[in-house]
């Protein structure tokens, strides 16, 4: 990727970031625990993004990657 889009993609995580904790949250209207951390989501979802890409590779290397010589072993 280019210089420009990985500072762009900084710029977009910092300003999730910032507005996740600044978000007031009410305790009292919280039905679960991690309701009241602050950026839970915004690390749950990062977190989902790299498990889906790996687990992505895996099933591509299990199932999609042929041997160099796959072809000539006839």
């Amino acid at each position: 990727m280019k210089r420009g889009h990985w500072t762009g993609l900084a710029f977009v995580v910092i300003i999730s970031v910032v507005a996740e904790v600044l978000t007031p949250h009410d305790a009292e209207d919280a039905t679960h625990w991690w309701s009241n951390v602050p950026a839970f989501y915004v690390l749950f979802g990062l977190l989902g993004c790299i498990v889906i890409i790996l687990f992505a590779k895996v099933i591509g290397r299990l199932f999609l990657l042929k041997r160099e010589d796959y072809y000539d072993a006839v």
